[in-house]
């Protein structure tokens, strides 16, 4: 089963650090862009970062200068770095990822992580 698995959220306070790690695993054949997206309550999904497999990133701009998008490709994994968290980017945090696998093969499959709560509060 292809999947993706997220996981490092939780409570921080105010100017605080979580690093979040995105895990597909199953038969995948490639995998393209890489992303997270947050969406908070009562507000649509929108897009933090993205990074494409050659590495090339680009940052929502109310996240730029504090969030960091990475990714290891031999381990088909993508991190987030949130540093100077504000309580704006308390959300639900959700991976997200363009791959074709074995049962989508030549198309492509877009996966979606289950998502983890980061709440930035004192």
């Amino acid at each position: 089963q292809v999947q993706l698995v997220e996981s490092g959220g939780g409570l921080v306070q105010p100017g605080g650090s979580l690093r979040l790690s995105c895990a597909a695993s199953g038969s995948i054949f490639s995998i393209r862009n890489m992303g997270w997206y947050r969406q908070a309550p009562g507000k649509e999904r929108e897009l933090v970062a993205l990074i494409n497999s050659s590495g090339s990133k680009n940052y929502a701009d109310s996240v730029k200068g504090r969030f960091t998008i990475s990714r290891d490709n031999t381990k088909n994994t993508v991190y987030l770095q949130m540093n100077s968290l504000e309580p704006e980017d308390t959300a639900v945090y959700y991976c997200n990822a363009d791959t074709t696998t074995r049962s989508s093969w030549p198309g492509r499959l877009e996966l979606w992580g289950q998502g983890t709560l980061v709440t930035v509060s004192s």
